[in-house]
């Protein structure tokens, strides 16, 4: 069904045409005075210059043509030439029960569905997943739900770092500390064994070992190059040991990012792509979009119009070693093959803006992504502590992703177990609920571009602008509904009425929001709109659940009217938290 605005926007074309005037102007948009109106249409001002009249005499003859419209209770022509409008309360009722029995409440899937691609995630095999990777995650997530909801074919891409130097270091560390092992022995023949010789735990305590010492040791740091170098040229025993570190390491970040919500369709890495890697650099180097500069293979991709430098793409250092810029411009290859996507979205920390820039430019003026492929770049912000810096433990340290969750969970936890109203086993399966959507909310209420200050008792409130106090509203609701039902047997067969007094007119206006809001979240990639969003409409119920006798309501149609209207409520927020990442408890 068509959104609200866009029947609106319907009715004052017709009548802007009536009235002579091109439909063109006839924007409708949302009451920036909603103490003046709900709805304002300013195309009168516009259209003044075009048909040499004053603004106001166009505004009073569209108003006169909406007279006899049913959509409006009031519509009016404000100096200099302003229509302002209120919608009629019995178009906002039918409005909302039309939404009630239509699916995905009555939102419309796109008329031609795309392929996209998202890529998020991205985090290096053998090290344990950081704060660092929280927002790529649960914003990607966020964005791949929306996508889906909206009825395009997503396909998640997790993108692991899989192939480069930290390999080759740490083999050269368990060559150190276990030579015996036969991945070592290059007389060895047999099988390998099946099971690791090391832990996930172990194993990320090797890497920054290794790392530590390289940087103080040239021969060791030479030995992991070349180490490097032999994986990635088929070493037997190398790629035997490579194959434990993946699985060990894919089987925990999969344990991790399952405690967030977030699922990958895909668990590809670098390696996959290497195989892309030779054909392309020949291709480049005989179309000549490749040349030679100072030893190193790149393409140009500075433009027109550029303000500021951008770089040449390298494709290969003057060692004849590939880069990221080789591995994602490989990687698109092999995304055009295998998928054919229309548009791939890459959700990344903003610092690598420049070098997605040089990738995308070089992808389509080579035609490795094809010219009908919309790249995206979705940039994020940092996670900042309260003193403006980058998050860090008590003791300055990068935080773990696990033992972040676990305090969220822990302060939820207290606080559910201060009101004792519950056992310890649901305060525990509530907190982990809960705790994620303080999580979750608490990141993707802020603009994903923007910096933000990670604020765990701010985020952990049930007041304010918060993921629990999303919960509790829903939780509330709920309640009511279980109420009722066990007063009346049923849930079924309600109609929402006329709005019968302000509070509860404030609360219809924000949930027939819903699929405007949508529409725009998808369109912008924008979750902190949703968040905006469901803030507000949680306010407008609290304040009419405050306001107004439901379950105590004499009048039976009217209370009836009441619980239709808190039903859909809770369809549209638990809607929205699902395209947010996150459900809501049954009781807190």
């Amino acid at each position: 069904m068509k959104t609200l605005l866009e029947v609106i926007t319907i009715e004052m074309q017709k009548a802007f045409e009536s009235a002579g005037v091109d439909a063109s102007f006839a924007k409708v948009t949302l009451s920036n005075r909603p103490d003046l109106c709900e709805y304002q249409c300013n195309g009168a001002m516009a259209a003044a210059k075009t048909y040499k009249k004053a603004p106001i005499q166009i505004a009073n003859a569209v108003v006169e043509k909406l007279q006899s419209c049913e959509y409006f209770s009031e519509a009016v022509a404000v100096q200099p030439g302003f229509i302002n409008m209120k919608a009629a309360p019995s178009f906002v009722a039918k409005y909302l029960n039309q939404m009630a029995v239509s699916e995905n409440l009555g939102s419309e899937k796109e008329e031609k569905p795309k392929t996209i691609i998202i890529d998020y995630g991205g985090p290096n095999v053998a090290k344990p997943l950081h704060v660092g990777h929280l927002r790529s995650a649960i914003i990607g997530e966020s964005v791949k739900r929306t996508a889906r909801f909206k009825g395009n074919k997503v396909i998640s891409d997790i993108h692991m770092g899989d192939w480069g130097y930290q390999m080759g270091l740490i083999i050269t560390e368990l060559e150190r500390r276990q030579p015996k092992l036969p991945y070592f022995d290059e007389n060895y023949k047999g099988e390998y064994p099946k099971e690791a010789p090391f832990t996930i735990g172990e194993l990320e305590e090797i890497y920054p070992t290794a790392s530590a010492y390289a940087k103080e040791h040239d021969e060791y740091r030479e030995k992991a190059l070349h180490a490097t170098y032999l994986l990635q040229n088929g070493h037997r025993g190398y790629r035997a040991l490579w194959g434990h570190i993946m699985k060990v390491s894919v089987a925990d970040l999969k344990k991790n990012y399952e405690q967030l919500n977030v699922e990958f369709d895909l668990w590809k890495g670098e390696s996959d792509v290497q195989k892309y890697i030779p054909g392309m650099v020949e291709r480049l180097k005989d179309t000549h979009y490749a040349h030679y500069d100072e030893g190193a293979l790149v393409v140009d991709v500075q433009e027109k119009g550029d303000k500021k430098e951008v770089p040449p793409c390298m494709i290969l250092k003057s060692d004849g070693a590939a880069l990221y810029d080789t591995t994602d411009l490989a990687t698109l290859l092999e995304r055009e093959e295998l998928y054919k996507p229309d548009e791939i979205i890459y959700v990344v920390d903003k610092r690598q803006e420049l070098h997605f820039v040089q990738v995308f430019r070089c992808a389509k003026k080579t035609e490795i992504a094809g010219q009908g492929t919309d790249l995206k770049f979705l940039g994020f912000g940092t996670m900042n502590g309260k003193d403006g810096k980058p998050f860090k433990t008590r003791e300055g340290g990068v935080m773990r992703l696990e033992n972040l969750i676990r305090d969220i969970v822990e302060e939820m936890y207290q606080k559910i177990m201060d009101n004792r109203t519950v056992s310890e086993e649901e305060a525990l399966h509530t907190a982990r609920i809960v705790g994620l959507a303080a999580l979750k909310y608490g990141d993707l209420s802020n603009q994903a571009s923007k910096d933000y200050v990670f604020d765990v008792d701010r985020f952990t409130s049930f007041e304010g602008n918060t993921g629990p106090y999303i919960l509790y509203t829903i939780v509330r609701i709920k309640s009511i509904l279980n109420k009722y039902k066990e007063m009346h047997g049923t849930l079924d067969g309600l109609a929402i009425q006329e709005p019968s007094d302000g509070f509860e007119k404030t609360l219809m206006l924000e949930a027939v929001k819903f699929n405007d809001v949508i529409e725009t979240v998808y369109e912008e990639s924008a979750p902190h709109k949703n968040c905006a969003y469901i803030y507000d409409l949680a306010n407008a119920f609290n304040k009419f659940y405050h306001e107004t006798k439901i379950l105590t309501e004499e009048d039976e149609t009217k209370q009836s009217g009441y619980i239709a209207l808190l039903k859909l409520v809770k369809e549209i927020l638990e809607t929205c938290i699902d395209l947010l990442g996150f459900e809501a408890p049954e009781r807190m």
